[in-house]
């Protein structure tokens, strides 16, 4: 496997851009699987809540990996994932090393301007990453259908020439490396965003998985408009 100057697998699908998107999940998907969890008051990028689905001792615990002294691998399902077999299953069905998976729950923002001021940010998913092992990445799949909502990418936090937008709509599906881009979702609403959020090892499972998925999804680049805004 190519060795990046992290020392860690990456996967070139990612090289680009930092994300890929794919094509809408195809399966049933049951509100009640994520209605009836178990949320936890946890802040991040936005107004959220997180359901944990899995941590890194099967507890309902929100905290990043390294606090038990762990890598985002290897994640242990909670209580709250018997609940939601279809989610489980969506992440089984990747076939590679996992470690947080979490339900969120997203109020609706304000405006786009608040989101990149205020929720912009990076994730920290390769901390106790050891050397020589695959990079973490983070996959999405969109449970409820928000049109007008979309995932703010940056590559550069204060550049909008470096945006990308990528609309969630119903069964939205895309792999980001969110410690490399600065992230945020607009969502104006009425209702609350739900959406599941799942840690995987970069590797040759992952990398199986997103290529046999692979039709491009609209993306679109901020408008003049919008970097005036923002």
């Amino acid at each position: 496997m190519p060795v990046t100057e992290t020392r860690h697998y990456k996967l070139p699908a990612l090289t680009q851009t930092g994300f890929v998107t794919l094509p809408a999940f195809s399966g049933q998907l049951d509100p009640t699987e994520w209605e009836r969890l178990h949320y936890l008051d946890w802040k991040s990028g936005g107004d959220t809540n997180f359901a944990v689905l899995a941590s890194a001792l099967g507890e309902d615990d929100p905290r990043g990996f390294w606090e038990h002294g762990l890598p985002d691998k290897d994640g242990v399902w909670t209580a709250n994932a018997s609940l939601a077999p279809t989610l489980r299953q969506w992440v089984q069905s990747v076939g590679a090393r996992f470690g947080r998976v979490r339900i969120i729950k997203l109020a609706p923002s304000t405006d786009v301007a608040t989101v990149i001021r205020q929720h912009l940010h990076l994730d920290d998913n390769n901390r106790l990453n050891p050397v020589g092992e695959g990079w973490v990445v983070r996959a999405w799949l969109n449970l409820t259908d928000d049109p007008d909502s979309y995932m703010i990418l940056r590559e550069d936090r204060d550049d909008p020439a470096t945006e990308h937008r990528i609309p969630l709509p119903l069964g939205a599906q895309f792999v980001v490396d969110t410690e490399r881009l600065w992230h945020a979702a607009y969502h104006p609403g009425p209702q609350a965003r739900y959406a599941m959020i799942a840690s995987f090892e970069s590797g040759p499972a992952l990398e199986a998985w997103m290529e046999g998925r692979r039709v491009p999804r609209p993306v679109r680049q901020a408008s003049p408009t919008d970097l005036t805004t923002a």
